[in-house]
């Protein structure tokens, strides 16, 4: 998912998809420790958004702080 993608998003929509994609991500660990991954590079994807998603939600703390 791109920045373009989250930035629309509302802070609640963007906290409930940072819980699915921890979900998610906590899943993917489990299926690539008994070697069951079926795209590797979906973990990479998740943790990117899952960065994307804190750094979006910092910049929004801050400038509310301003």
């Amino acid at each position: 998912m791109k920045t373009s993608d989250l930035k629309p998003m509302t802070d609640d929509q963007l906290a409930e998809q940072l819980g699915q994609l921890k979900r998610e991500a906590f899943n993917l660990r489990f299926q690539a420790a008994t070697s069951q991954l079926e795209k590797p590079s979906r973990v990479r994807e998740v943790r990117r958004t899952i960065a994307r998603i804190k750094t979006l939600q910092s910049e929004r703390t801050r400038s509310a702080a301003k």
